[in-house]
């Protein structure tokens, strides 16, 4: 699920059913041809396969889905390749190929890599939202009303286009274009890696194809019912209590930021208010009138990784001074990274679909600090824009004979173990569940859960692969608080 930008982006993350499942299409034929892809060592090889916009018209209008394959490096490669399936949802799983290299290095001595920019990404029929740049005035940035009109400027620019029926674009129709990929480069099964939202995806797809599952692994489970924007402030709640817990439990810490959460909560009760803020990108000073859904979106972007939530007692001290500027540079950092650029009306498109639904029904309760803000962004969003068709069997996940392996970060914000261990127990007895205590959102790159996910994969059988050890994730720590070098006063405007 997505680090929410402190922009668009950011206000806006049983039984088997395989008679429901619609039937594959013939593959036509997809022609690869070798490429280069940015920070991709070897060559790789990329193609297009056409696809119908709208399943129910199979002659009907056509998109591209952009395919590339990063080879096997022996010539005796495995029959199973690794699909990867990226997270946002809107993210591009070829612009995630650099990343995917390092990732699968030692897979790929035996198994192809296939990276699919899902339809609405990357070049797959892109679904993009022209975004405010990074150096504009924070208060232009934060601006409700203008973010209102540019979501409702946005739509229209894609409604316009010639892929603009927005309502195709849901994770079931997208997972029947992977496994047309799957059919036309001619594997019989598939070894699925879902990272964030690619987790939901993957999960439909073994809904829809479970006998072309090899192996399934699950990294940040979003599952379909989950209704993500009401799990935002909830989840994101636990996440920063364990923050403040941390510093308590720590002399050190407790000694610099003495009764931080008590202030903290004084600071939110008293917005808005106009503050000083120094531009973290461009060093211009500006006045920017405060409010808690400006801090609670910057709070909630260090915590996807603990290695920056390990800044957030310094910066939240410094902000209950009056300096928020440590704060807006440990967000605003976050979302100026390539990856996690955001195709945002796919993103619009899958969740207005798929999580707006169930919120009328959700059991979630706000958080304190967050609130309802993500909630009510989406639901702004969401009223009016198209909304595709979502099955019921959507929602459900039924059992899987395939060994699957779920990875969950005891400290992340969006999607916490709570989710995983729920899906798993839905997956039956071949499934396992590994909780990295002190991990954030994502942890299959760490090191240690890198081997165990390439020994998962690589095992002959499934007995073997269910029986790989994973002790090594319980014994990572937690980043200790961050101390700054230089005097506070130094960090950002003073009083």
């Amino acid at each position: 699920m997505p680090r929410m930008k402190p922009n668009l982006t950011a206000l806006v993350a049983a039984a088997w059913l395989v008679a429901a499942a619609p039937p594959a299409l013939a593959a036509p034929p997809l022609s690869l041809e070798p490429c280069r892809l940015r920070g991709v060592e070897h060559d790789a090889l990329c193609g297009v396969l056409q696809r119908p916009l709208n399943p129910a018209e199979p002659q009907g209008k056509t998109i591209e889905v952009h395919v590339a394959v990063l080879p096997a490096l022996a010539r005796n490669k495995k029959p199973d390749p690794v699909f990867l399936l990226a997270g946002g949802p809107g993210q591009s799983a070829i612009g995630l190929a650099a990343s995917a290299e390092r990732l699968f290095a030692r897979l790929l001595n035996r198994r192809d890599v296939v990276l699919v920019d899902q339809r609405g990404v990357g070049r797959s029929a892109p679904l993009v939202c022209d975004d405010e740049s990074p150096t504009a005035p924070i208060a232009d940035r934060l601006d409700m009303a203008g973010m209102s009109r540019q979501i409702t400027r946005c739509l229209a620019a894609l409604q316009a286009l010639p892929h603009g029926d927005l309502r195709q674009y849901t994770t079931t129709i997208a997972m029947q274009d992977v496994d047309a990929v799957r059919a036309a480069l001619g594997a019989e099964r598939v070894n699925l890696v879902g990272g964030s939202y690619g987790t939901r995806a993957g999960l439909e797809y073994a809904r829809q194809f479970p006998q072309r599952v090899r192996r399934l692994v699950l990294d940040g489970v979003a599952p379909p019912d989950m209704a993500l924007p009401a799990t935002f402030s909830p989840d994101g709640q636990v996440a920063l209590d364990a923050v403040f817990a941390a510093c308590e439990a720590d002399a050190g810490c407790r000694a610099r930021h003495p009764q931080l959460r008590e202030r903290w909560r004084l600071l939110l009760a008293a917005l808005p208010k106009p503050l000083p803020v120094v531009h973290p990108l461009t060093g211009a000073v500006e006045t920017v009138n405060v409010t808690r859904d400006l801090l609670a979106m910057q709070v909630r972007q260090p915590l996807y990784v603990p290695a920056l939530a390990a800044a957030l007692p310094a910066a939240m001290d410094r902000a209950t001074q009056g300096d928020i500027g440590p704060l807006l540079a440990l967000g605003m950092g976050m979302s100026a990274r390539r990856e996690t650029q955001l195709a945002m009306g796919m993103h619009f498109s899958v969740i207005c679909a798929e999580d707006m639904p169930r919120m009328a029904g959700t059991a979630e309760r706000p958080g304190p600090d967050f609130g309802s803000l993500f909630a009510d962004v989406y639901t702004r969003v969401c009223a009016g824009w198209p909304r595709g068709s979502v099955p019921p069997a959507f929602y459900t996940v039924p059992a899987l004979p395939a060994p699957a392996l779920l990875l969950s970060g005891g400290a992340d914000p969006v999607t916490p173990p709570r989710h995983g261990a729920r899906i798993a127990q839905a997956l039956g007895p071949s499934a396992r569940h590994v909780v990295v205590p002190q991990a954030g959102h994502g942890v299959m790159a760490l090191p240690c859960v890198r081997d165990v996910l390439f020994r998962f994969i690589d095992a002959d059988t499934d007995a073997a692969a269910q029986q790989v050890d994973t002790g090594c994730a319980a014994a990572l720590p937690r980043p200790p608080a961050f101390v700054p070098l230089a005097p506070a006063a130094a960090m950002g405007v003073t009083r």
